[in-house]
């Protein structure tokens, strides 16, 4: 029999919660669920107003993998969705805005991505995003020294930036901006890689040609994009181990000298959360966002 909780007020079937996700450490969909909650009031500020696609694993990462960007069949009535502006047409998606709507998505089993912009500005971007993928034998090691590299030069134009693990190989930079449109954004972002790629072309590669990717960092500028979303601050990710896109000090991309200084899973959340306070947190303020040169 289906469990049935109740999360302020709603009522939510959870499904399967014994079932093992991540082989390799045995965690299961139960603590899954577990995760999200104790960790949701850092999640959640992240998701609000943003309209969510959902990479869906419920076998587990080595299952079926795919992208849901629609509202999924047999969402309740009172998770709040919106109509959002496509290429092909208008669609309607999800916004988590609140707890019950998290447990909900999460029984889903699913990574949460999100834009780049808040349904009320679609098209508006109120931040930019580098994803630092490193290509072998480059890692995570490399994508710290390209990190620093991107935050100096962005706080040449007085662009504070911040930064999180991908939770899986490699790095995302984050800064808050305004008064730009997505295309905007998305040409001054491939500017600075392009920059990138002149100051470290040993290193950095700023287009995604996959035969010049091996031992380099591609500094992938096309996500912020209208219609492109990345991995939301502190979600899951669909990998062998329960792996999260965890926020990191600046500090420890600087100290950085193993891949597994910078590889968070699940339980390392709630510390890192008690010690730190959510190291995003200056991206929702919208007196930290700065307008492009």
């Amino acid at each position: 029999m289906t469990p049935i909780t109740e999360v302020e007020g709603r009522r939510l079937a959870l499904s399967n919660l014994e079932k093992v996700l991540y082989p390799v450490t045995g965690f299961t969909k139960g603590e899954v669920l577990h995760y999200y909650a104790v960790n949701a009031a850092a999640i959640l500020p992240h998701l609000r107003d943003r309209p969510v696609s959902f990479l869906r694993y419920p076998d587990g990462p080595d299952g079926q993998v795919f992208f849901t960007k629609n509202v999924p069949p047999g969402t309740p009535d009172w998770v709040t969705t919106a109509e959002v502006p496509r290429s092909e047409g208008p669609a309607r998606m999800v916004l988590v805005q609140d707890l019950p709507s998290l447990m909900w998505a999460a029984n889903l089993v699913t990574e949460f991505h999100t834009h780049q912009w808040v349904v009320r500005d679609p098209g508006v971007a109120d931040r930019i995003v580098f994803d630092l993928d490193p290509g072998a034998p480059a890692t995570v090691v490399d994508c710290c020294r390209v990190a620093l590299w991107l935050r100096e030069r962005l706080a040449d134009d007085g662009i504070d930036a911040f930064v999180k693990t991908s939770g899986s190989k490699g790095l995302h930079l984050l800064a808050a901006v305004r008064s730009a449109s997505s295309e905007q954004v998305s040409e001054y972002a491939k500017q600075l890689a392009v920059e990138a790629e002149r100051a470290m072309p040993r290193l950095v590669l700023h287009r995604m040609t996959r035969s010049l990717r091996p031992g380099k960092v591609f500094v992938d500028w096309s996500q912020n994009a209208a219609r492109k979303t990345t991995a939301t601050p502190y979600t899951l990710r669909a990998r062998p181990e329960p792996t999260v896109s965890a926020p990191v000090t600046w500090s420890e991309v600087e100290e950085c000298t193993a891949r597994a200084q910078l590889a968070f899973q699940a339980p390392d959340i709630a510390p890192r959360l008690q010690d730190h306070g959510d190291l995003l947190a200056p991206l929702l303020d919208p007196d930290t966002a700065a307008p492009l040169p």
